[in-house]
């Protein structure tokens, strides 16, 4: 399952985008808006943004998590929220050998045929994938010596060499690990997005976990995250999952248990 830590995030961030938020509608000076921004004021600043559909006010606000756990096939979903930035655990510099951890989907889990198949793959990968390596690796460090390289240094490039073009063979279920950061608007839309039932589950369940963290830093910021469908309508269309009334239900709780006005 993932693990998710939420390692950093704007100190006071509420009341930040409270005052960027009073800016936009203040003649006062800047070294003023703090003034009288109490926590209710502050939460109402913040709910008079979300009904007004002023969104850019929360893009101060920024939140960073490290992810651990997931799949590269969960990292070629989340990288597609564009307004983010990811640092992620090369396979280039980072040797799979000795065998690699992986993420093994519900559904194949939980039903024995299935998961012999899949574990057999993956165990062909890890062979491949060091077979791999050792063969490419004796190359490279042949050539190197030969034009002349310091043997030792030759053993460490042939090593990166070797695992760059191994790497191919590494599966989807691979197991990798990143940073993020997202600013909160950002971060609401990946949420409206990868919250929805219709979302792989995978991202969907990482999705929950982050939503869970910043629920506990910054409360009334998120008290409108979730599905499309939690305070509009399903924009999935024919596509939908049917389940709007507990979907709805779910996350009411969510927040509800936030101790937050929902």
């Amino acid at each position: 399952m993932a693990k998710v830590a939420l390692i950093s995030y704007t100190k006071e961030s509420e009341l930040i985008v409270a005052c960027a938020a009073k800016l936009c509608y203040s003649s006062e000076e800047i070294a003023k808006l703090k003034e009288g921004l109490t926590p209710s004021k502050i939460s109402s600043f913040i709910d008079m943004l979300a009904k007004l559909g002023h969104e850019s006010p929360i893009e101060h606000a920024s939140f960073t998590f490290g992810i651990e756990g997931v799949s590269r096939a969960l990292l070629a979903q989340i990288t597609r929220h564009r307004i983010a930035s990811f640092s992620v655990q090369s396979q280039r510099y980072v040797s799979e050998e000795g065998g690699f951890s992986y993420v093994i989907p519900p559904e194949i889990s939980k039903d024995k045929e299935a998961n012999q198949v899949f574990s057999r793959v993956m165990e062909e990968c890890e062979k491949s994938y060091e077979n791999l390596v050792s063969i490419l690796r004796k190359n490279h460090q042949s050539k190197l010596i030969s034009r002349g390289m310091d043997t030792n240094e030759a053993q460490k490039l042939a090593q990166k060499m070797s695992i760059e073009d191994a790497r191919f063979v590494l599966p989807n279920a691979c197991k990798t690990k990143m940073i993020c950061t997202f600013n909160a608007r950002s971060l609401m839309n990946f949420f409206g997005r990868r919250l929805c039932n219709r979302a792989q589950w995978e991202i969907r369940e990482l999705a929950l976990l982050m939503l869970k963290s910043v629920l506990e830093v910054a409360p009334n910021l998120f008290s409108r995250a979730g599905p499309a469908c939690l305070y509009s309508f399903c924009k999935e269309g024919k596509m939908s999952c049917r389940r709007e009334k507990e979907v709805k239900s779910f996350f009411m709780d969510i927040l509800k248990n936030s101790k937050i006005r929902v």
